[in-house]
This record gives structure tokens, sequence and C-alpha cells, in this order.
């Protein structure tokens, strides 16, 4: 089946539709108030699930502080070749005008959860009745011995899409014919599982055609990684020779870096590279730390409305969360974001709250037209957000349904966007 928006958007009603009930009003005078913290693909979508579907019986704000959302989901494919930067970037226009939510531009700084209210970067404070945050990720600090923030800029992650993407796609584009190139692989959990990967075929696509004697070489500290057996047949079948990848038992996982020399120490070899992709370690961004809603890197949640655990009052979705089995992706954001906005609906106005039901699909180019994808259907229990049946690529399948996959990518790209954005 070709996805496209009518049927991506069709497949999280089930689990978000309500009907209407008289209003309970907050405990503040007027309408309930929602805040939500993070303009992503979790935040965007709850926001306008919330304004679309109270009918204005709700105040929604949303808080992000880019006025220009770059996806990270589909920016490999921007280094590849295959899209350009403004095909990734969305703006919050619709959101507001078309949904009545009121777009703060600033950082979230800080949450007073007795008071129940926001702070933010640019002075003052919002009020909720109930909070959604859905910040994305943060890196742990030190995690790569050499690297920190302040590093980005002479080898960047590139794991938050932008200006970092358009950094490491220029440095690709200048590397040194023959040359070297470096990915720092990040350990488990971490965002987008097949991402580093996807990234590395889309590296090795451009290359092959700008510089096809370049190297490119991966430091993992994983024994094994998503869709392993279809990436490494495919880097065997279209880039033959040029990718090496280093996992623990070789060392992939003792690994220190040096900006100013641009040299990475792999288990005491040291590699004089031309681009260093480090992707470090990964957290819960930050705000959620500073309300203190994490217990070690990641903030847990009942899976039934992705409620923390923490606090009754705030929601907390996507990449941030402990939540069970669900891998940390674009679309599994979006599909706990219409979740937790039915049950804030149910709390602050009394509409119907459905059982909760989650999928996710993550999808990735190895070349052109060879596209491949993992998938699972899940459902919540007391202990956790569980897998219930599960589905990936093989390999040896034909180019035919290899093209048919890539095809299904643009569809729910289009209609994931639209479902976020309007």
């Amino acid at each position: 089946m070709k996805l496209n928006r009518r049927v991506f958007v069709g497949t999280g009603m089930a689990a978000a539709s309500t009907l209407s009930a008289p209003m309970v009003h907050a405990a503040s005078h007027g309408k309930p108030k929602v805040v939500v913290v993070g303009g992503g693909a979790g935040g965007a979508t709850a926001a306008r699930y919330i304004a679309k579907d109270s009918a204005g019986e709700i105040d929604v704000t949303l808080i992000e502080p880019t006025r220009t959302y770059y996806t990270c989901f589909f920016s490999n494919l921007y280094i590849g070749g295959f899209r350009d930067l403004n095909s990734i970037a969305h703006s919050y226009g619709k959101l507001a005008s078309e949904y009545g939510i009121n777009v703060v531009h600033d950082w979230a700084t800080g949450v007073d959860r007795d008071a129940k209210t926001v702070s933010l970067a640019g002075g003052g404070s919002v009020p909720y009745d109930r909070l959604i945050l859905s910040p994305g990720i943060d890196f742990v600090e030190g995690s790569v011995p050499g690297w920190d923030l302040s590093a980005q800029n002479a080898m960047p992650h590139a794991y938050k899409a932008g200006s970092q993407t358009e950094l490491l796609k220029a440095q690709i584009m200048a590397m040194p014919e023959g040359g070297t190139y470096v990915m720092v692989a990040p350990p488990n959990p971490y965002r987008c599982p097949p991402g580093p990967y996807e990234r590395i075929s889309m590296v090795a696509h451009v290359l092959k055609e700008t510089n096809p004697t370049a190297k490119i070489i991966i430091a993992d500290p994983k024994e094994k990684f998503s869709k392993q057996a279809l990436f490494e047949e495919g880097w065997q079948k279209h880039y033959t020779g040029m990718v090496e990848r280093i996992g623990p038992d070789f060392g992939g996982g003792n690994v220190t870096v040096d900006p100013a020399a641009m040299t990475v120490n792999i288990d005491g070899e040291v590699v004089k590279a031309d681009v260093v992709n480090v992707i470090p370690a990964q957290k819960a961004g930050l705000i959620c730390d500073a309300a203190g809603l994490t217990e070690g890197n990641w903030a847990p949640v009942d899976g039934h409305s992705m409620v923390s655990r923490l606090d009754e009052n705030i929601h907390i979705l996507g990449d941030a969360t402990n939540q069970g089995d669900m891998p940390k992706s674009g679309y599994s954001a979006n599909s706990q974001a219409k979740v937790a906005a039915m049950a804030v609906r149910g709390a602050l106005t009394g509409s119907r709250v459905f059982l909760a039901k989650f999928s996710n699909t993550c999808w990735s180019l190895i070349a052109t037209d060879d596209g491949v994808k993992v998938g699972a259907a899940y459902e919540p229990n007391d202990e956790k957000i569980a897998s219930v049946s599960s589905f990936v690529s093989q390999t040896g399948e034909d180019a035919a349904l290899r093209k048919a996959t890539y095809e299904e990518s643009i569809g729910w790209y289009e209609g994931i966007t639209t479902d976020m954005f309007g």
C-alpha cells in the first residue's frame, strides 16, 4: 500500500477519536490552559490535535525556540543529494493562523510544578493546567572523550537538523580525493536507531559519485544495530570496499577524538580524518531534567496516556521518554502525541478517552530506489508500551519492492509533516 497523507492521517484516528462532552473548567478561571514545549513530531502534533479537536475549549500555547523546524527524519536524504534543505523545513504559521495556537518562539528554561508555570529565557512565565514536554534529545557530556558542543563545528553531530546538517554536507563535499570520513556512532538508546547507518549509506552514495576512492570508517560501540543485515548487504552491493565498520570487539567502543588535529583514536590506533561525524550518547532534552522529571538519562512515563510517572499534570513524548519498546523516532513521537492529546482533552473537557494504541515505521534509503523499513504495533500495559507485532524488510528483495518501499516513505513524509504542521 502506498502511504500518502490521507492514509497516514487516518491510521492515527482510531486511537485519537473523541466524543464531545460537557466542558470541565480548569482550576484557574476561564478556559483550561495547555502548554506544549517542543515543536517537533511530538509537540507540534499534540498542540494541533488538542486545538483542533477541542474546538476552542482549550487554550493551547506551543513554546519552540526556532521559527523554522528542520526534520531530523529525511535529513540524511539531503546529505545524500536526494532532497534539498527547503524540503525538510517547516514553519509554524498554520498552527497559529488556522488552529489558534499561541506559538511562542523562546526557550523554556524551567518548570515550577507547584505553581504550574513554565519559565522562558526571554523573561516571564506561562501558566498551565496540563503541560506536554516534547523536547527531543540532548547529549551526554563526556560520552566521547575530547568532544563537547564547542567542537561541533569541527566535528559535527548533525543529529539536530538544520545548520549542523548543512555543515556536515559541506564538509563531505569538500573532502580531498581519496579522503577519510569517520563516524563515531552512539551507544543505545538513541534517536532513530537506523539513522547513523542510513547516513553512512547517503555519505557513501554522494562520495561514490564525487570522490569514489574515499573511505568511510564507523567506530561503533554496539555489537549490533537496527537493520544491520540490510545495510551491510546494501553497502556490499552499492559501495563495495568503501565502508569499514569497527565494532566493540575491535575497539569501536574505545574512542577519543582530537578536534584540533582532526584525529580519531580507535583503541590506540590513530586515524587522521578529513571529516569526523561524532554522534554522542544521548539523554532527554534538558527541560525534563530541569523539571525534575528524569530517572537516569530519560523521563519515565505511563504508556496509557504518556503522563509522567513523577507528575500527573505533565505528559512527556517522543525521544525524551523511557516508555518501553518503542524506538525514539519521529513516527513514534507523532503516535504518542495523539494518545497524549486524547488524554489531555479527556482530563480537561470530559471528552471520551479510548484505549491507547501506537505504531511506528522507520524507513531508510540505502541507494537510489533501494529503500528498506522496520516497524511494529504497540499497546501499553501497566509496566511499559509493549510491542505486539513487528515487520522488517528482508535481504535479497527485488528492485521493484525496494523502490516501492522508498516511494512509500515519501508519502509518509508528506503525511506526517501535514499531521504536525497542518
